[in-house]
């Protein structure tokens, strides 16, 4: 099959442009003649206030990559289309943010004008975002409808897309999200013992819960227990710099706000007894996997995917979403006598391969 994913690929950063690249290199090695139609543009600036590219990749570029795509030329989506309905048998749409769908809208109206068995597949990694607008879910609804098939990361996010639907569309298909790393180059040997230190990794957005996590840190945690809380932080630091200094926790966390390249990461998990991902919502995440890569734990909220990822009491710690206290109990279960050094000695990283082989073979349903 001749397959088209469309989305983000390097100079692009983060999990999105990961799971594009490692997508078109698993489709690649099972025989499928594969490219990957990247952008040039794809936010506005005022729409994502971090940095968008990186030089040095995360990983092996897919080498059938073009960058042709941005989000201010409305005639190159219509012209996209209707090469790709010449060239590819499926075309695959990556969905991240809304802010997508008008380029979609408009590439998927040039592949209908063309060839008419090309088929037009969403792969929503969000089937809406976490803090939505209402021109959101109708932008969503009208993509949705005009796919040929949907594919999404979870239960959850396969019921949302299905009323999005409505009756008579093709029911999503569910494939849980596999793991798509960044070469770090190898885990840091981390010295033997506590470090009395704690890890929150990733963008700063309100459903990723750092404000509970700042309460239950005081509330929970020994008081010789440090943060670092390492991403870019949207919106800026100012709410989070003051609900810290209330909390008397300034002597004990680190804001870090900048992306962090991937051969930093090691260092940062070998400084930290756990990483800490509070978030009050989540569709799937590469966070726990990432964490258990460089041999270290996880407590996390029971949201979305992320209890699938830890093994409670054996690798992690789980605890109820956008619950504050419950978060306080599990830091300071975490931080009971020689629990730290039990749950690092559990930590096994990730196979990837059954979960591409599924992914895989669910998406090409998709097209059958």
């Amino acid at each position: 099959m001749r397959i088209a994913l469309v989305g983000p690929a390097h100079p692009y950063k983060g999990g999105g442009a990961r799971h594009t690249t490692e997508l078109a290199h698993r489709l690649n090695t099972l025989g499928h003649t594969t490219v990957i139609e990247s952008w040039r543009a794809q936010y506005p600036a005022f729409l994502y206030p971090g940095q968008q590219t990186i030089t040095d990749p995360e990983g092996e570029p897919f080498p059938g990559t073009r960058h042709h795509l941005a989000w201010y030329r409305p005639d190159g989506w219509w012209r996209t289309g209707r090469r790709l309905a010449r060239e590819v048998d499926l075309v695959v749409l990556t969905l991240f943010s809304p802010v997508q769908i008008p380029a979609y809208l408009g590439l998927s109206a040039g592949v209908r004008s063309g060839r008419s068995d090309t088929q037009v597949v969403a792969l929503c990694h969000n089937v809406l975002p976490h803090e939505r607008r209402a021109v959101d879910v109708s932008l969503t609804r009208a993509l949705l409808r005009r796919a040929d098939g949907v594919l999404t990361h979870g239960p959850e996010q396969s019921r949302l897309a299905q009323g999005l639907l409505g009756a008579g569309k093709r029911p999503p298909v569910t494939a849980p999200m596999p793991p798509h790393l960044p070469d770090t180059g190898g885990p840091t040997e981390g010295v033997p013992g506590e470090r009395r230190h704690l890890l929150f990794l990733g963008i700063v957005r309100p459903y990723k819960g750092v404000d509970l996590l700042l309460r239950a840190l005081a509330d929970g945690a020994p008081d010789d227990v440090s943060l670092t809380v390492a991403g870019e932080f949207w919106g800026g630091t100012e709410e989070l710099d003051t609900l810290t200094a209330e909390l008397g926790l300034a002597d004990r966390v680190r804001f870090r706000d900048d992306y962090v390249p991937a051969h930093e990461l090691p260092a940062l998990f070998a400084s930290a007894d756990a990483v800490v991902l509070p978030y009050r919502t989540a569709t799937a995440t590469q966070n726990v996997w990432l964490a258990h890569e460089h041999g270290t734990p996880v407590v996390a909220t029971r949201a979305g995917t992320l209890p699938d990822h830890v093994r409670e009491g054996v690798d992690g710690l789980l605890c109820k979403p956008g619950d504050e206290a419950d978060l306080a109990r599990a830091l300071k279960e975490f931080y009971t006598p020689n629990t730290p050094e039990r749950l690092r000695s559990a930590v096994r990283p990730v196979d990837p391969e059954p979960h591409w082989r599924s992914y895989t073979e669910r998406l090409l349903s998709l097209a059958e």
